[in-house]
């Protein structure tokens, strides 16, 4: 439950995502991206979700405000502006999204070290930030939010496949498909 999450929220708080502001999650149906998602939607910001053609009713149900099918249009190409783009799966760089972001706004990137040295450009010059709020930090506190909004039907751990510990070469193979909705589960006996 906690796996994307906790990156999720320690991103979302980086970037002060709380009521009145926008933000387009890219990748939302991936393990970040299901719980950006929601948990975005928890702060009371108004969510676009990017995502597939088959994961369109999955994303709506877990509290996007808009979905976006990246097979049939570009959310680059809307005419739209977020103040937070949050790059769920690391394949829309600041570069390409740039456009998209409202001056005084940020782009989260999850991977990629030249994010860091964007991080420190952008906080200098610009009116657009690159926030690069990487390793997450995993605390207390967090995984205790993340249970009570489980419990009170807030939040929601995606599953695509589960697999036993045995097969867990097998489980990275799927994974590294990029073909997975949610998170890929390696159970214990």
């Amino acid at each position: 439950m906690c796996d994307g999450a906790v990156l999720a929220l320690g991103c979302l708080r980086a970037a002060g995502v709380r009521p009145g502001r926008s933000i387009l999650v890219y990748g939302a149906s991936g393990s970040i991206g299901t719980a950006a998602v929601q948990l975005a939607r928890y702060l009371g910001a108004e969510v676009t979700a990017v995502c597939n053609t088959k994961n369109v009713e999955l994303v709506r149900s877990l509290g996007a405000d808009h979905v976006i099918d990246y097979t049939r249009a570009d959310f680059r190409k809307n005419g739209e502006a977020y103040d937070i783009v949050f790059d769920a799966v690391r394949l829309q760089p600041f570069g390409r999204c740039r456009d998209s972001i409202r001056p005084g706004g940020a782009y989260l990137a999850t991977d990629h070290l030249h994010n860091l040295a964007l991080a420190a450009w952008t906080s200098a010059i610009g009116t657009r930030k690159v926030l690069f709020p990487i390793p997450p930090k995993c605390v207390k506190e967090d995984v205790l939010l993340l249970k009570q909004l489980f419990e009170e039907g807030h939040y929601r751990a995606v599953v695509d496949r589960r697999y036993a510990l045995g097969d867990v070469v097998e489980a990275a193979v799927y994974v590294q498909t990029k073909r997975k909705t949610g998170n890929v589960v390696l159970t214990v006996a």
